[in-house]
């Protein structure tokens, strides 16, 4: 009995929504208004349509019109400005926009995916602080809805909200996760879809502010790209976005990095992923002839510019001398990323060097032992010229140098006297310079 009533109910409801039609119980004041109101919107005139678009809403129902409540929409917009200094009336439009909105997904299903999008889009631009729940779920729902048709701003906007909702305690360190993945999928779809820079962008937007979170910890992070990768670690845009994010979160040492930096390169050989080997292998203790091979491999890359040549050299002989204790091989990077660059690098890979000279041990008499300071006040004097923001640091380094030249009486019994050309030949090493003499 009680199925026989449920279903007496369904068919007399059905039968009065039918019976309604599309212009509802009072079609004619609907059609009425529908016209009244469309006449000046035509015009573009919101300001008259308005009264007359409320009585069509009032009188008709949303199988009336698509227009009628995207129409209203358009109203709403205007309205939400005009109010925009009146808290209370602003949210009742909001209201009835938002209500406008769920109208039109529901009527007209056909239409859903732009729908749920400019829904969610909307909530953005107007609700007001506190309700980022509520926007965030909305723009979830968008991207459920689209999937490979889904807006890229909206699936960063989805990333953008759950960091903000995080970093407020209202969602936990696996909410920013889903919200990770879920972004990402949907832009993986669309970009299977329809492939453009655009999607690129959004996708790296995605990873760098999900890197910056600080949920992304090492081990989150390879627990996140560990699968993607093991799923198709020939994807070249994946391997370069795990080696860009574990590099931007310091997590080279992890194995997943050195996986995508190396097949990255194998892929694509590059100045910039032989640069991410360079760094890679440097971090390790026995890594030091791959990380200077790589380098190299770097600066003679066609892709990179003079610039980014002088910048590596100046990384690699620093490198060099600082780790590997390879005096020569780093003069001859810091001489080649001074004669790359005019000014910055230039001036910086003159100082090295003659920082190198200052600590190097020359065997032989008095004046052999003393001669390498000869040499590195040369580079100093060089790298003031070339930069003179280290004009300051440069001097306080040549006075120190002074100090260790040798006497005038010294040098006179070596038949050497002040501003004598000298050749200091020493580790490898060879320089032209001038004999300076203390008192």
């Amino acid at each position: 009995m009680r199925r026989i009533l449920l279903a007496t109910v369904a068919l007399l409801m059905s039968t009065l929504v039918f019976g309604q039609g599309k212009f509802g119980a009072d079609s004619a004041e609907c059609l009425k208004y529908l016209s009244f109101y469309q006449q000046y919107a035509k015009q573009g005139n919101l300001d008259d349509a308005a009264p007359n678009w409320r009585n069509a809403i009032k009188y008709c129902p949303p199988t009336a019109s698509q227009n009628m409540l995207l129409d209203g929409m358009k109203i709403m917009r205007k309205e939400i400005a005009e109010f925009r200094n009146n808290p209370i009336r602003k949210q009742e439009l909001v209201d009835t926009l938002m209500m406008l909105h769920r109208m039109r997904i529901e009527t007209y299903p056909k239409y859903a995916v732009t729908a749920t999008t400019n829904m969610a889009v909307d909530m953005m631009n107007y609700s007001e602080p506190g309700r980022e729940q509520e926007v965030f779920e909305a723009l979830g729902k968008a991207l459920d809805v689209a999937k490979s048709k889904a807006s890229t701003s909206v699936a960063v906007r989805y990333m953008d909200y759950a960091i903000q909702l995080y970093k407020s305690g209202k969602l936990m360190d696996q909410d920013v996760f889903s919200a990770f993945d879920k972004s990402i999928a949907t832009l993986e779809m669309v970009k299977a879809a329809k492939p453009s820079k655009q999607v690129e962008d959004a996708i790296s937007d995605v990873e760098t502010m999900f890197a910056g979170s600080g949920v992304a910890s090492c081990d989150n992070l390879v627990s996140v790209f560990q699968a993607r990768y093991d799923a198709d670690p020939t994807n070249e845009e994946l391997l370069a976005n795990i080696a860009k994010l574990f590099h931007a979160t310091g997590c080279t040492d992890h194995d997943l990095f050195r996986q995508a930096v190396e097949g990255l390169y194998a892929l694509n050989p590059s100045a910039n992923s032989a640069h991410l080997l360079f760094q890679l292998y440097s971090s390790l203790p026995d890594g030091g002839d791959k990380a200077v091979k790589y380098m190299n491999e770097a600066i003679a890359s066609a892709d990179s510019d003079a610039e980014t040549d002088a910048e590596y050299s100046f990384e690699l002989a620093t490198y060099l001398f600082s780790k590997l204790d390879r005096k020569a091989e780093a003069v001859a990077a810091a001489k080649q990323a001074a004669n790359l660059s005019s000014e910055e690098w230039a001036g910086r890979s003159y100082f090295l060097i003659a920082t190198i000279w200052s600590v190097t041990k020359c065997q032989g008499n008095p004046i052999e032992e003393r001669a390498p300071f000869w040499v590195a006040t040369d580079y100093m004097l060089k790298a003031k010229n070339a930069d003179p923001s280290l004009a300051g640091d440069a001097d306080v380094e040549i006075a120190r140098y002074r100090q260790y030249y040798p006497l005038q009486s010294d040098a006179f019994m070596y038949d050497m006297v002040a501003g004598d050309g000298y050749t200091v030949s020493c580790g490898g090493m060879r320089e032209s310079t001038t004999v300076r003499t203390q008192k």
